[in-house]
């Protein structure tokens, strides 16, 4: 059994009180699947800069997910049909 290989980078930029987070997935076919997270902090809360990564890291890989589970059912409606030998 063949085993793949999936890799998942996550950029970080923060831009004052904001931080945007990039989730991009490749894969061994070369398919690439990106999803997008951002996070605020209230400017009452203390500065804590990993708070700020941790929550637009998870956003980002929730839309990843997301868009990955619609690649997964355009291809099967796509197949369907089509007897795969």
């Amino acid at each position: 059994m063949e085993a793949k290989q999936w890799t998942v980078q996550i950029y970080i930029t923060e831009e004052g009180d904001d931080t945007h987070a990039r989730a991009v997935l490749s894969t061994q076919d070369t398919s690439i699947v990106t999803g997008r997270g951002t996070a605020r902090r209230n400017p009452i809360d203390r500065p804590i800069p990993e708070i700020g990564d941790e929550l637009a890291a998870s956003r980002a890989l929730e839309d990843l997910a997301i868009r990955l589970h619609d690649v997964a059912s355009d291809d099967i409606v796509a197949l369907a049909g089509h007897v795969v030998p």
